[in-house]
């Protein structure tokens, strides 16, 4: 038998040692895949070595690279240190910013294996999601983020150093405690232009203070008055009600606030809004990332340009990376999405390519179309994780994931029903119950402010439209509502409407002082 030797000068590393010329090669190699032979678009690619303190770092603060100081920064690196050093919790092998150019973080204890993969995951996985998904498209500034946040931190510096660490401290814990309700949820005429808000901010604060302050000076305060001819209605749309994005409400609005704390809620408002494509394509990022550095990986060792060992290497950490423990063992905690994207990206190829009947009759726009690629750069640039679930699960996959559906029915009191098995009818019951789970118009509370009492106290009215019966946590509720009503500067109340449009709970909050 004669065995083929692969030649040694065509790999890229050998061991687990590199240095950055290795660095340079393994990004020119999954570059030249990346592009040539996946399609892949991608924006310009910056490749960080960092330590694990470093990363240890880069956690606690959201994975920014530059971003304000917060006491809660070094709780979280605190908290991350204690496991990681105890040998408790592993560290990301990089971190990805969406931004132009594509920053990569990478861990310098990785190996030359773990470099490579690491690098086609995110230098070319996640930057390509983040350059073409319509998402990230509609609600990022890919080429201004960085400079925002230098502005910001810079920003919010200038306010401790001028207001006192104290209260800057007070409006960020205030603001960061409403951050979820602080994103505008659709699209609006405008796309985000960060690179511009610093050059905007003096004469946004002086035209909004003159305005603001002319419209609640003429606004009397004190026990209730007749409304005359200030309607609900005309007072509702004078106020641009109802506004489920709470923060923007209350920079444009809230009437003890100083123009300094209106651009600090400005400022986090922006975070927000970057960060929440990402909440809503944690399965398709993740899937898209692991799915591209499979690929890439897998094409490195066909060509030689990496050894079987150091390939053995790779699908040991590619096999933790997309385990799935089953929903009776004590490691389960729901779905892992790099498990779920990426079966469900290799599913998709096995139908574009070798379709079976089944697949032709629930698929038939993609089954057997041949172009894997193609269809997967399509499904990435148009989709979420939610309208991705339930349009491209297929039978096939939710038998092999062995995927049913409990039903805790309360007027039951013996167990809880199997509501969807292995049937035409079960599948989509399947599909459609779990995209439902990454859907945040079905799972994150609607919450809008709906009314404001212009002639009497000045009372904020906020309701909440009760879900599938899910009311509010009451401690979590009293501590938030605490700071909203500290921005506020007036006492806030929450009414939760169920089902029969009646309310059957109120939340309840006064300021505890005026913000300074």
């Amino acid at each position: 038998m004669t065995m083929t030797m692969r030649p040694r000068e065509r790999l890229l590393f050998e061991g687990a040692d590199w240095d950055f010329s290795t660095l340079q090669r393994i990004h020119d190699a999954c570059e030249e895949i990346a592009i040539g032979e996946l399609g892949l678009d991608v924006y310009p690619n910056q490749i960080e070595v960092i330590t694990s303190e470093q990363m240890l770092d880069a956690y606690s603060s959201t994975g920014m690279p530059l971003f304000y100081r917060h006491w809660s920064f070094g709780k979280h690196f605190a908290h991350h240190e204690t496991f990681y050093r105890r040998g408790m919790r592993d560290l990301a092998y990089e971190i990805v910013i969406n931004s132009s150019p594509c920053i990569s973080y990478l861990m310098e204890e990785n190996t030359a294996t773990m470099q490579t993969l690491v690098t086609a995951h995110a230098a070319f996985g996640h930057n390509h999601f983040f350059k073409n998904n319509y998402l990230f498209k509609l609600w990022t500034d890919a080429e201004g983020i960085l400079d925002y946040l230098d502005f910001a931190k810079g920003y919010i510096t200038r306010c401790e150093e001028r207001y006192g660490e104290t209260a800057v401290e007070r409006t960020l814990d205030a603001a960061h405690a409403l951050m979820s309700h602080g994103v505008h949820r659709y699209a609006g005429k405008t796309t985000i232009d960060l690179r511009q808000e610093e050059k905007r901010q003096q004469e946004r604060r002086a035209h909004e203070e003159q305005m603001f302050n002319d419209l609640w000076r003429t606004v009397p305060v004190g026990k209730a008055r007749k409304a005359g001819d200030i309607g609900l209605e005309k007072r509702r749309a004078a106020l641009g009600l109802p506004q489920d994005n709470i923060l923007y409400f209350l920079e444009k609005s809230a009437p003890r606030l100083q123009p300094w704390q209106r651009e600090i809620l400005r400022i986090v408002r922006h975070v927000a809004q970057y960060f929440h494509p990402q909440r809503q394509t944690k399965v398709m990022n993740e899937g898209t990332a692991t799915f591209v550095h499979y690929q890439i990986m897998n094409r490195l060792h066909e060509r030689g340009q990496i050894s079987d060992g150091n390939f053995l290497e790779f699908l040991k950490s590619h096999a933790n990376v997309v385990f799935q423990p089953s929903y009776d063992d004590r490691r389960f905690s729901g779905f892992n999405p790099y498990a779920l994207g990426f079966a469900m990206m290799q599913d998709i190829e096995r139908i574009v390519t070798t379709p079976t009947e089944e697949d032709r009759a629930w698929f038939s726009d993609i089954a057997g179309r041949g172009d894997a690629m193609a269809v997967l750069r399509d499904i990435w640039a148009n989709y979420r994780d939610e309208s991705f679930i339930s349009q491209f699960l297929s039978p096939n996959l939710i038998r092999q994931l062995r995927l049913f559906h409990l039903y805790d029915d309360p007027e039951q009191t013996e167990g809880v029903l199997v509501s969807a098995i292995h049937n035409e009818r079960g599948y989509l019951r399947i599909r459609r119950q779990l995209s439902r789970e990454y859907d945040i118009g079905w799972t994150d509370p609607a919450i809008d402010i709906v009314d404001v009492d212009l002639v009497g106290d000045r009372r904020l009215l906020l309701q909440h439209i009760v879900m599938n019966g899910c009311y509010l946590q009451e401690n979590d509720t009293k501590l938030v509502l605490q700071h909203l009503a500290d921005l506020w500067g007036y006492d806030v109340l929450l009414q939760e409407i169920d089902s029969s449009s009646t309310v059957a709970r109120e939340h309840a909050a006064s300021p505890r002082k005026i913000v300074q």
